[in-house]
């Protein structure tokens, strides 16, 4: 079993044992009330089980601030999140948000403004955070609501081995057109081995995390600035019906099933060349036990009309506007968001566990740097590059690269994403997909263009 995968079933493990203690801050519910205490509310990641094992010896021990955490798997922690911060109840101080949620929680002031508690705060370094963390995190009104635990943006990840067999060299920066010549040279040159993994399974944030980046860079948008629906449009239907085609002709067996671990195995495994995902994939292709470390090389997310076209997400952390211990609870962030924290995962965890992809600092750590150096510098490079107010060629009415910024996109992009995938599977055709998904976009425009009206 990999490191990634041990740490992920210890992680589940975990939290199993601690659902079914009861005990106070392990569980389904906050633990003691005390004057110097704070609740925190987050997701099973592996990161933030590391995060937990170390508060009580150091963040505890340094600040005499005891913390009870509720730890919960992802869709079930959103749910809670969601109806906690939504009631104000003030149960919780803290939460694991996601930059989609920060800037609608801002908006509905279920969240605090962070500015003061960073000014006052000159230890943690804000402009060490990389602009593109902060700018997600920040919402409409100017103010910053979130600070990022770890982050990601997405590349191209492809075997150098094979490309150079087949007498083929990765631009330093790849066109979609070009990725898609690459796929075809490589395809079955090596048996069972086909050109590239693109996401096919349903979900807004499964096929639409990348195929919305695709849709950006041909000049796409789900809707214009002025709420008006473009999902039919012709932009939005020829990066798709390339989408589609490409992972049709030359992608991976099961691809309208498969999502961020069917292709992850298929790099892994050596079942496809290519793949175009998540830069937080690297840690695994490069882990000691993998089968691919050192044969990956690491190119900027394809583009066709744009500069850059990678996502952004961060898991972050929010305080509740109802909280009674906002100070405590600032005090908490700073440190699990600090350089020296991640000096301290490093250290006592190992360099490869180190929260990445939030702080410039961390891609100039040479420690960090000697279990990363094939993927630091693509890895920043991606997260820098990206622009969630401006991912297109076009302005937008809401913040967000792979997704639009309001609540109503978790259930249109999931809906539509279905017409898609089966579209892939050959069910459909990419124009009746997608003349479905603009019907959706539709009825969620009219909601946002009345506001305006009004």
């Amino acid at each position: 079993m990999s490191r990634r995968h041990t740490r992920a079933v210890l992680a589940a493990a975990a939290t199993f044992v601690l659902a079914l203690s009861g005990c106070a801050g392990w569980g389904g519910g906050p633990g003691g009330g005390g004057p110097n205490s704070i609740n925190i509310l987050m997701v099973n990641n592996p990161q933030m089980i590391d995060l937990q094992r170390l508060t009580a010896d150091n963040f505890t021990r340094q600040t005499g601030i005891d913390v009870n955490f509720t730890v919960l798997p992802e869709n079930d922690v959103r749910d809670k999140i969601s109806q906690e911060f939504s009631s104000q109840a003030g149960q919780y101080d803290v939460a694991s948000l996601s930059n989609f949620e920060i800037p609608i929680y801002a908006k509905s002031e279920w969240i605090a403004p962070l500015d003061d508690y960073v000014a006052a705060d000159q230890q943690f370094d804000q402009a060490d955070i990389l602009a593109p963390m902060t700018q997600s995190l920040t919402a409409d009104d100017g103010k910053l609501y979130g600070e990022p635990f770890y982050g990601e943006s997405s590349f191209l990840m492809y075997r150098k081995d094979v490309l150079e067999s087949a007498g083929v060299q990765m631009p330093a920066k790849p066109t979609w057109q070009q990725v898609a010549d690459i796929a075809a040279r490589v395809d079955n040159k090596q048996p069972g081995m086909r050109g590239i993994c693109l996401r096919g399974q349903p979900g807004w944030g499964q096929i639409f995390a990348p195929l919305t980046t695709v849709v950006n860079t041909f000049g796409g948008t789900w809707f214009e600035q002025d709420w008006t629906p473009k999902v039919n449009g012709p932009e939005f239907t020829e990066a798709t019906k390339f989408y589609v085609d490409l992972v049709r002709t030359h992608g991976e067996n099961g691809a309208p099933q498969a999502g961020f671990t069917e292709c992850l195995n298929n790099l892994i495994q050596g079942n496809v060349a290519m793949w175009y995902d998540a830069t937080s994939a690297a840690g695994s292709l490069e882990a000691d036990d993998s089968p691919v470390k050192g044969k990956i090389g690491y190119a900027p997310a394809p583009v066709v009309k744009t500069d850059s076209s990678g996502w952004l997400y961060a898991w972050s952390w929010s305080i509740q506007q109802a909280s009674t211990k906002k100070d405590n609870a600032w005090k908490f962030i700073s440190w699990a968001s600090s350089k020296q924290y991640e000096e301290l995962v490093g250290q006592q965890v190992g360099w490869s566990s180190v929260p990445a992809g939030k702080r410039a600092s961390t891609y100039e750590n040479q420690d960090y740097l000697g279990v990363a150096s094939s993927f630091a510098e693509p890895t920043r490079a991606a997260i820098e590059s990206a622009d969630p107010r401006n991912p297109g060629v076009q302005p937008r009415p809401a913040i967000g690269i792979q997704f639009v910024d309001i609540p109503e996109f978790t259930d249109l992009g999931t809906q539509a994403s279905q017409y898609v995938s089966s579209a892939i599977a050959g069910q459909m055709s990419v124009d009746e997909a997608l003349d479905r998904g603009q019907r959706l976009a539709e009825d969620v425009a009219e909601r946002y263009q009345s506001r305006q009206e009004g």
